[in-house]
């Protein structure tokens, strides 16, 4: 579809009549007569000769080229622009922060792999949530990774291929071997501080107490649910183990039900298969869907025809001039 950016431009199309109209004429000065005797010729008739000008008069070809050329340039100043078909981007509506403990019991070897071998909890969760970021479609994923302290390990990003890698080369013990549940909270609200989507969703996974957070996980979690945060928690391993490494499922059930979020306990990959599997149903795809219409400017092509119809004027009048002077200069034959 054809359209124009300045349409009100349409309004000089009259300008050169106005100026033909309001203007004197442009007088061209030549001699009009040229004898030899022109001082006698002068007292003789008793004249008094005097300067003047010439006004060549257009005639209709060349009018209608001028004001083909001037309809022309004024098409070209309008800003004539080709509107293409309608091309649909999704846009993320919402961002999703992965929080992975990698504290030293996450090195415990009490799951089993797909494979049937048993693995240590971080393998099995690498691999669970490998295939959740694999069918996430429309959100922008980030990942923070906690032990003695929370590290951002992949700021929000759409590319969750990187997501998935980054999360491969995650080992036990990498951010120290304490659990910081509260600081990993606390620092990913941080993340979502420059963040403009209206969803905003924390899943939190963990194996153990918070033994090392300077902000406990129930204040951090007062402060995610005012700033419209959800917190989902996910714990691993066995609840009924002693010592630092025992799993406080009551902090994270508290994290959860503050923000309006989930608890989920997965006892084996089976179990925290099923959890990825119910998060999924609960984070639905949220997509908006922009529509944008690219404009082509194409204000050449009124310029290329009136450069083309002035270049074929001129060559046409130089064709008559060159056919048209021998022509004339013929007189009638006469039998000898």
């Amino acid at each position: 579809m054809l359209t124009v950016a300045y349409p009100w431009l349409a309004l000089l199309a009259p300008l050169p009549f106005l100026v033909r109209w309001l203007l004197p004429p442009h007088p061209t000065m030549r001699a009009g007569l040229r004898v030899p005797f022109f001082a006698r010729l002068v007292a003789l008739t008793g004249q008094q000769p005097h300067r003047g000008g010439v006004v060549a008069a257009r005639s209709l070809p060349r009018l209608a080229m001028l004001g083909l050329c001037w309809g022309s340039v004024l098409g070209a100043l309008m800003r004539p622009q080709w509107i293409e078909p309608p091309l649909h981007r999704d846009e993320p509506t919402r961002d999703l922060l992965l929080l992975v403990d990698l504290s030293g019991s996450m090195d415990t070897r009490d799951f089993v792999d797909p494979a049937g071998r048993t693995v240590d909890r971080l393998t099995a969760v690498k691999g669970v949530l490998d295939d959740f970021l694999s069918r996430r479609r429309g959100d922008r994923a980030g990942i923070v990774v906690f032990g003695d302290a929370p590290f951002a390990l992949v700021p929000f990003t759409t590319d969750l291929d990187l997501c998935r890698a980054m999360l491969r080369d995650t080992v036990v013990g990498m951010a120290g071997p304490r659990t910081a549940l509260g600081d990993a909270i606390a620092l990913g609200i941080a993340l979502f501080g420059r963040s403009t989507v209206a969803a905003k969703t924390i899943i939190a996974l963990t194996d153990g107490n918070d033994t090392a957070s300077q902000v406990p996980p129930s204040e951090a979690a007062g402060v995610a649910r005012d700033k419209g945060i959800v917190i989902h928690a996910v714990a691993i391993g066995d609840p009924a183990t002693a010592g630092e490494d025992k799993l406080d499922e009551r902090a994270l059930q508290d994290a959860a039900a503050t923000t309006g979020g989930g608890y989920f306990r997965a006892l084996d990959r089976a179990g925290l298969e099923q959890i990825y599997a119910r998060l999924d149903a609960i984070e639905t795809r949220r997509i908006d869907t922009v529509t944008v219409r690219p404009k082509r400017d194409v204000f050449w092509i009124p310029l290329a025809a009136a450069l083309v119809a002035s270049m074929l004027a001129q060559a046409l009048r130089l064709l008559v001039q060159e056919f048209g002077r021998p022509l004339a200069g013929r007189g009638p034959r006469t039998a000898p």
